[in-house]
């Protein structure tokens, strides 16, 4: 049976499972959904399309339009605004829904954690003096930007395209390092004290945790929140 997937994505899992449908089903049409906020998003098999939906409805509409046969919803853990939608929209366009969900990182005995429930909570969590690494993304840093009394190293993909607004930082323009190994050495140049991090789960970005460990660092890690 010929089938279309819509993918929604923007993790490695979603691009590793778009790669897998196209290689073991080459009569199918594999459509990933990425949010567009990296520049030049790695090259993911099948067709890719770039952009938002208009919330549910839209995406709805479009699955309707695109002959969707199934939407999978590979997003990232935190991005809870579209893992709504998506089950809005499967449910009025009748298209069954798959979620693929990474389990989170969890915590090994010589973790330093400080385990908190939100950003706001993180920002808070940080001692005066301190010299944090920022590991969450641009669109996440703005409740950090009144803590004057901490230094941020702040990592991102892409450089920004307006001055960001935390007072006391510099920037680290780049992925994460593939090894703790990599991580260590980012940290260690830098001074970090503590680092801030969303509970993501997967490979892609634990070489950072790994790193904190062996270095013994406090990681503040904001943990999923039940939708």
């Amino acid at each position: 049976m010929t089938e279309t997937i819509l993918i929604l994505g923007g993790t490695k899992e979603a691009a590793t499972l778009a790669a897998e449908l196209v290689r073991d089903h080459p009569d199918w049409r594999v459509v990933t959904s990425l949010a567009g906020r990296t520049r030049e998003p790695k090259p993911v098999a099948g067709e890719v399309r770039i952009g938002g939906f208009g919330g549910a409805e839209g995406l709805a509409d479009y699955m309707r339009a695109q002959q969707v046969t199934r939407l999978i919803d590979a997003t990232h853990p935190f991005a809870t605004a579209i893992s709504q939608n998506a089950k809005r929209a499967a449910q009025q366009a009748g298209v069954r829904l798959e979620t693929r969900m990474r389990p989170p990182w969890r915590r090994e005995p010589d973790d330093n954690w400080i385990e908190v429930a939100s950003l706001e909570e993180a920002r808070d969590a940080i001692p005066a003096g301190a010299c944090a690494l920022l590991a969450l993304g641009r669109q996440h840093i703005a409740p950090f930007t009144d803590r004057a009394d901490v230094h941020f190293i702040v990592r991102m993909v892409d450089p920004p395209e307006t001055p960001l607004a935390v007072p006391d930082h510099d920037l680290v323009i780049g992925l994460p390092g593939a090894a703790a190994g990599e991580e260590a050495a980012l940290l260690t140049k830098h001074r970090v004290t503590h680092i801030v991090c969303r509970n993501s789960g997967g490979s892609g970005a634990y070489a950072k945790i790994e790193a904190a460990r062996a270095l013994g660092l406090p990681v503040i890690m904001v943990n999923r929140q039940e939708t």
